[in-house]
């Protein structure tokens, strides 16, 4: 199926990516569109016959639960009434604990690397295959970019990436960026896993841009694409024609004559690669750590940094108690990990901690750019403190029930706390979290309605 060059279609940008020439498709973030209520620019988009496809970001295939029904019933109802010829998601866990591990449930708020181990790929396939049931289009998945690695690991992500196809079918979304940032930050040669991977079996390609700081590259989808991910681009296109390529941008956004430059680069790009692979630059060891990534073939040796052990064979389909005992030993590695980066528990053996830190701090920072962009009213509300406020709130404090309950959190956490200092702030975060709240405030209740009615009193309402 034939794709051509499409965009990421946001709100933001939504008069211009209608006016984009050549334009061929659009891929719309999941979670932000509602079936019965399709912005009309995604309705004007169809009419033309330019393709959308739905792009997930919540189903968290790579996670140690089976996928939710619900979530999965969401995505075919979206693909649905897009009439996407495909859907897509990540190779990604975004979850970890509660009932499987016997812990507490922790949200991410982010995409977080799956372990490249045998525990790891049943887990991710069994998921798999009971998406594949429940969606009435194919499941194409997307490889991740990741600021950390996982000790241990058994397998390349080509090799990973390969045997996932194997044993569901499923076609791949190879994001040409992730493969750049894995080899700045992880110290992997993104032409090797090209070379291991499918390439039959890609869907299409993303490309996006991103920025390095401090030897760590950042993958922001908000600065231009770069050089290295052209490049890498174009030694896919060497390997193969993909059948779509996608230029993702969703914060910063730029002219529409630059996003226009921008595609016109990736048309270039695909049309003078196909001669001969570009030189293969020597792979990166990642800056400021001092634990590389393991390589192929070493074993885990604690459940709890690296799940490996008794795990299922190479080919087949491992089932029943195999399939159960991987999923609990992926789940205690997941929740060891997600719990050390949004709840300030010990990192688990083997991490790079210092790696750690850098994405818990970066898990943070998302978190408040979501939170101000569901909640616009608190940045307005709380000017140039309201990030180090959010920052200081959230360092250990997991997110739950999702970005509006964040929000509601935070803004009572600062008023239970007889924050703002300025009397006029305060008595704005009052009036909006009043409107907003439950009729019994959720946590710090009494303290809390006095807070508010203190408030509310000395405004003279």
């Amino acid at each position: 199926m034939e794709l051509g060059i499409g965009i990421g279609w946001r709100p933001e940008i939504a008069d211009t990516v209608e006016r984009l020439p050549g334009l061929d498709w659009v891929e719309v973030v999941t979670e932000n569109v509602c079936p019965g209520h399709l912005p009309d620019s995604l309705a004007r988009l169809r009419e033309r016959g330019v393709r959308v496809v739905p792009h997930g970001v919540s189903l968290g295939l790579g996670g140690a639960e089976r996928p939710s029904p619900r979530r999965l019933a969401d995505l075919a109802a979206r693909a649905e009434a897009l009439g996407s010829p495909l859907v897509t998601e990540h190779i990604a866990f975004v979850r970890a604990g509660g009932e499987l591990t016997a812990s507490p449930a922790l949200e991410a708020g982010h995409l977080l690397p799956v372990p490249r181990t045998r525990d790891a790929l049943a887990v991710l396939c069994e998921n798999v295959r009971i998406a594949q049931d429940a969606l009435p289009v194919p499941l194409a998945l997307e490889n991740i970019a990741a600021l950390v690695a996982w000790p241990g690991e058994e397998m390349t992500e080509g090799r990973f990436l390969a045997e996932l196809v194997e044993r569901t079918g499923v076609r791949l979304l190879i994001d040409v960026a992730n493969l750049h940032t894995n080899r700045v930050n992880r110290g992997e040669d993104p032409y090797t896993a090209l070379d291991e991977l499918p390439v039959e079996a890609i869907a299409y390609v993303h490309v996006a841009g991103g920025i390095e700081r401090d030897g760590v590259w950042h993958d922001t989808h908000a600065h231009p694409v770069t050089r290295p991910v052209l490049d890498i681009l174009a030694g896919l296109r060497a390997r193969v024609a993909p059948p779509g390529v996608l230029l993702e941008r969703d914060d910063d956004f730029p002219p529409p004559e630059e996003l226009a430059a921008e595609l016109t680069v990736i048309r270039e790009t695909l049309s003078t690669a196909g001669a001969s692979a570009p030189v293969r630059p020597a792979p990166r060891k990642p800056a400021g750590t001092s634990a590389p990534s393991a390589p192929p073939g070493a074993g885990a040796t604690d459940a709890a940094a690296g799940p490996g052990a008794d795990a299922a064979p190479a080919h087949g389909t491992p089932t029943g108690a195999a399939t159960d005992g991987a999923r609990a030993r992926v789940g205690i590695a997941q929740a060891s990990l997600l719990s050390a980066l949004v709840a300030g528990t010990p990192a688990p053996t083997g991490f790079d901690v210092a790696r750690l830190r850098v994405q818990s701090r970066a898990l943070v920072a998302k978190r408040a750019g979501v939170v101000a962009r569901v909640a616009p009213e608190l940045p307005d509300i709380l000017g140039s403190g309201y990030r180090p406020a959010f920052v200081s709130y959230a360092r250990f404090r997991p997110l739950r029930d999702g970005y509006r309950r964040d929000a509601l959190d935070f803004a009572e956490h600062l008023l239970a706390e007889g924050r703002p200092d300025d009397e006029e702030a305060r008595r704005r975060l009052t009036l909006w979290w009043t409107e907003r709240a439950a009729p019994e405030p959720p946590r710090r209740g009494a303290r809390l309605v006095h807070a508010v009615r203190r408030v509310l009193v000395g405004a003279g309402r």
